[in-house]
C-alpha cells in the first residue's frame, strides 16, 4: 500500500532490452510501480495501445512516457526550432493511445541563443498543455534545460513550465554536486513533477554504484535535493509524486579498461536504488 507523501517508484526500460511481458515481470519482480520508458522503445514497437494498457493494469503498473525531439537524447544540431516542434506534436499526440500517468520530455536544444529559446518554449509549453496530459520537461545536458545557471529566465516567462529534475545532469555541467543550498535548486523545488534518481558527481552524470562508500557525499547531496522537491510540491504540481531510479548504459555507467565491462549491475543498482528510496523519508 502507497501511504501519503511516498513516490510512486517507476522502473527505467533504458537500457532493457527484453519484451513487454519480460519488463513487466522485472517490475513485478522488484516492486516497482510502473514502467518508464521510451515512446519509441523497441517494447512499443508492435504493441498498440489496446494491447499495452491491459497487460500493465493487469498487473497493477503505471506508465511514464519519455518523448525526446532531436533525433536521440543528444539532439541533431541541424534540426530547427521548427522541426522539434513538429516532432513533439506528433509524438504528444500518439501518447493518450498509452494512457500514461505522466509524460516526460526532453527538447530543445543547448545551442539556441535565448530569444529562439523563447519563442521555441512559449509555442512547446502550448503543445503541452493542448494535450492534456501532465507534462514535465527534462533538466538534461544538450537541451535548453542544461545548466542550473540558465534556469532561471525560462522559469520567470514561462510560470507553467513544469519540471522533470535529474540533477546528476547539472552536475556534470556545473562541475560540482547540486544542494539545496544552491539558488536554481531552490527556485525550481515547486516546479518539479518528476524525478530521475540517478547519483552524478562533479566530473560526471554517474557513479559507478550509488552505495559504495566513496560515494556517500554524492548521494547524500541528491538525497537532501530529493526531498526538498517532495516537500515543495504544490497545488501546481501534476499527477502522484514519482520518481524514477535511472542509472544506465551508453557510457554513463564506468566500464572497466581494455574488456568494457560495466564495474555494476544496471538491474542491480536500480532495484536497490529504489529499495532504499523507499526507505526515505518524505
Amino acid at each position: 500500500m502507497i501511504q501519503p507523501g511516498t513516490p510512486l517508484v517507476l522502473f527505467s526500460l533504458w537500457g532493457f532490452s527484453g519484451d513487454l511481458t519480460a519488463a513487466i515481470s522485472t517490475a513485478r519482480n522488484r516492486g516497482f510501480d510502473g514502467l518508464e520508458l521510451n515512446l519509441r522503445h523497441s517494447v512499443l514497437a508492435d504493441q498498440a495501445g489496446e494491447e499495452v494498457n491491459p497487460a500493465l493494469r493487469a498487473a497493477g503498473l503505471a506508465l511514464v512516457l519519455e518523448l525526446l525531439t532531436g533525433g536521440d537524447y543528444v539532439p541533431d544540431l541541424s534540426w530547427t526550432p521548427e522541426q522539434h516542434l513538429e516532432d513533439l506534436a506528433a509524438q504528444l499526440a500518439c501518447a493518450p493511445a498509452l494512457d500514461p500517468l505522466r509524460v516526460t520530455v526532453l527538447t530543445g536544444s543547448d545551442s539556441w541563443p535565448w530569444p529562439v529559446q523563447h519563442r521555441f518554449w512559449g509555442e512547446a509549453l502550448a503543445l503541452a498543455e493542448a494535450s492534456g496530459l501532465p507534462v514535465s520537461f527534462e533538466t538534461h545536458r544538450s537541451r535548453s534545460l542544461c545548466s542550473p545557471w540558465l534556469l532561471e529566465p525560462y522559469l520567470e516567462a514561462f510560470p507553467a513550465l513544469r519540471l522533470t529534475a535529474d540533477i546528476s545532469h547539472w552536475c556534470a555541467v556545473a562541475e560540482r554536486l547540486m544542494t539545496p543550498e544552491l539558488e536554481p535548486v531552490r527556485a525550481m523545488a515547486a516546479r518539479v513533477d518528476h524525478i530521475h534518481a540517478r547519483v552524478g558527481h562533479a566530473q560526471g552524470p554517474s557513479v559507478g554504484h550509488p552505495f559504495a562508500p566513496e560515494w556517500t557525499e554524492a548521494l547524500e547531496a541528491h538525497r537532501r535535493c530529493w526531498q526538498l522537491f517532495a516537500r515543495e510540491r504544490s497545488e501546481a504540481s501534476q499527477g502522484p509524486f514519482t520518481i524514477t531510479p535511472e542509472f544506465g548504459p551508453d557510457g554513463y555507467l564506468p566500464q572497466l579498461p581494455f574488456t568494457r565491462q560495466p564495474v555494476a549491475d544496471l538491474l542491480e543498482i536500480n532495484g536497490a536504488m529504489a529499495d532504499w528510496l523507499r526507505r526515505q523519508s518524505w
